[in-house]
């Protein structure tokens, strides 16, 4: 096996979420503010960087609607549509996974998997184990994980401690992605989907903040990998910590 850690970021690159967290924004800002908003909106949040939490990406969006709502709120009524009455069945459940059959296991032949995810170890938990049971995910880092949340290194260094990965590679799809990857030192590949009606700004984006490959989605990886491989140590002049 391969010394390279791949390290996956979780929404909008193994689960596709438009009916999970975007809705769960949506839902949480019409229960608060009474108004409806775009999805499109969302993602132009997302674009602006510092949005990585959806809790406090709502609460900013019930603000920017006039209405102030405590965080706390936020996240109570959030988490009560997000998971449902049985922690699994509620709009998590729409969430739909991207990778092929067999990739990930094709790719753990090769290379350490690990996650580094916005997400709490719990909602990350969910999924997982619906989705990809088998797949030995290790570390899994979540936002529960850390101090300090993307765009800080804060994750990508300690599974960098705790796997003792001199070669790593960050796959992502936001502007907090790229920038966290681009401050712990290590190669980033981004995630763009066509369908978004951002597109093509996400990949100027992305481009920008340090990604050496934009692709369609995360099935097109093993190509970006051959690219990858030769550029898979840290940058010149990145430390191991912050």
């Amino acid at each position: 096996m391969s010394a390279t850690c791949l390290v996956f970021d979780m929404d909008g690159v193994l689960a596709e979420v438009t009916e999970s967290y975007r809705e769960a924004v949506v839902q949480t800002v019409r229960h608060f503010t009474g108004k409806s908003i775009e999805r499109d909106s969302i993602q132009a949040y997302k674009n602006r960087g510092g949005f990585n939490n959806d809790w406090l990406l709502s609460q900013q969006i019930c603000a920017d609607l006039g209405v102030n709502v405590s965080y706390d709120s936020v996240t109570r009524h959030f988490c009560e549509i997000f998971f449902g009455p049985n922690r699994d069945d509620g709009l998590i459940s729409r969430e739909v996974w991207i990778p092929n059959s067999g990739l990930l296991e094709s790719l753990a032949q090769r290379f350490r998997l690990a996650i580094f995810t916005g997400r709490l170890q719990s909602e990350a938990a969910v999924t997982l184990r619906r989705y990809a049971p088998e797949i030995a995910f290790s570390p899994i880092i979540a936002a529960d994980d850390v101090v300090n949340g993307k765009p800080a290194p804060d994750g990508l260094f300690l599974i960098r401690d705790r796997t003792d990965s001199p070669n790593m590679i960050y796959v992502g799809d936001t502007v907090d992605d790229a920038l966290s990857s681009a401050a712990a030192g290590v190669p980033f590949i981004g995630i763009a989907a066509p369908s978004n009606p951002f597109h093509k700004e996400i990949v100027e984006l992305l481009r920008n903040a340090g990604a050496f490959a934009v692709l369609d989605d995360v099935n097109q990886i093993e190509r970006a990998l051959e690219i990858a491989l030769p550029q898979a140590t840290p940058r010149s002049g990145s430390e191991p910590r912050p």
